[in-house]
């Protein structure tokens, strides 16, 4: 696995450790192996210091972390952390017998899901500063009943916000420059998207952004571009309307309301992504502090070409931190040893850096 900084900086007299709680994820996928890999990797950074480390507290079934450790010990030479030496807050599901490694399952949905409102719970408690999930299964929380879209609705259902959104974030190993892209809609057909955009609609992200990026990364006056939704955003009406009938009005008016950010757009989608690009594999490059895609693939393409082993999914507009790897539970590999901790590690990373700022800011 590739070398991740995931020491955090030196605590100011203000701020206490960061505490983060990682759920099970489908324990038929790759989820617990990910994290496993990861906290020895962070526990082999912190072998000297670790009043530095983050709180970290595993949720989920005891006996499915202990069974995913016992099968994967002797598959892989990458490290892996023994659960038992972590806190611990077990989960216990009916039938773990029914789970099997590589399958998705009823069960398996079950266990994910029931790991996810504990923890989820238990932040919004007040007994945990932050939620990493390792990935689920939509199709397997839907065998077991739970009809959610994905891990960010049910979160957001808990903590009890209507306004949210899917924020991705990555750092360069190349230029330390950090991408971050929010969508406007997500998980939703393509053909239902020009319907859901809505001035309405995109005022509230943005406003979750700007939130954001001054609470969590401490950018008083940030710079955002804002995607067309055409080609060539519309080239003046004559490849789509949206952008001359609303998009533009839109962009114009928040430019009034917030003085203070730089706001840039809408920028044609072909060739919104070179600046990052450039930013994320040459020194010195500059590019803006945040993009705003109007819809799911707009955003995410680009984001996986960039950064497919180290982007984070970090839910915006909770009461606490939520983080996520960008790659789903890979049941094609689940159990065999070979899967990248990076992305983990990083969700691990970021979760623990906006704890800090937060801690910070308050």
């Amino acid at each position: 696995m590739p070398d991740v900084a995931l020491i955090p900086p030196p605590l100011s007299p203000t701020q206490s450790r960061p505490r983060l709680a990682i759920t099970l994820g489908d324990p038929a996928g790759i989820g617990p192996e990910v994290v496993l890999k990861a906290l020895a990797n962070l526990r082999s950074q912190l072998p000297s210091s670790p009043a530095l480390a983050p709180e970290i507290t595993l949720v989920g079934d005891r006996r499915l972390w202990q069974r995913a450790y016992q099968t994967l010990k002797p598959k892989t030479a990458v490290p892996l952390a023994d659960p038992e030496t972590w806190p611990l807050l077990d989960v216990p599901v009916t039938h773990p017998e029914q789970i099997q490694v590589g399958q998705e399952s009823a069960a398996s949905g079950a266990a994910s899901f029931a790991a996810l409102v504990a923890a989820s719970q238990a932040a919004q408690a007040g007994q945990f500063d932050a939620v990493v999930t390792a990935p689920i299964a939509k199709s397997a929380w839907k065998a077991a009943g739970h009809l959610y879209p994905g891990q960010t609705e049910l979160l957001a259902e808990v903590a009890g916000v209507t306004r949210f959104g899917m924020l991705f974030a990555a750092r360069s190993p190349h230029t330390g420059w950090q991408l971050r892209t929010l969508l406007a809609t997500t998980h939703i057909p393509l053909a239902q998207v020009c319907q859901t955009l809505t001035p309405d609609l995109m005022s509230q992200k943005l406003d979750l952004l700007l939130d954001c990026l001054q609470r969590d990364f401490g950018l008083a006056r940030p710079q955002i571009a804002i995607a067309g939704l055409n080609p060539h955003s519309g080239e003046q009406g004559q490849l789509g309307r949206e952008e001359q009938d609303w998009l533009i009005p839109w962009l114009n008016q928040q430019r009034q309301r917030c003085p203070q950010v730089t706001l840039t757009g809408p920028v044609p989608p072909d060739t919104l992504w070179v600046a990052p690009g450039q930013a994320w594999f040459q020194p010195g490059a500059t590019a803006h502090d945040a993009y705003l895609a109007l819809y799911h693939d707009q955003g995410l393409i680009p984001v996986k070409l960039l950064a497919f082993d180290r982007a984070v999914n970090t839910t915006i507009g909770l009461p606490f931190v939520r983080t996520s790897p960008d790659h789903g539970t890979a049941f094609d590999i689940a159990g065999q040893g070979i899967a990248d901790a990076t992305s983990f590690s990083e969700a691990l990373t970021l979760a623990a850096a906006l704890v800090g700022q937060r801690q910070a800011e308050s």
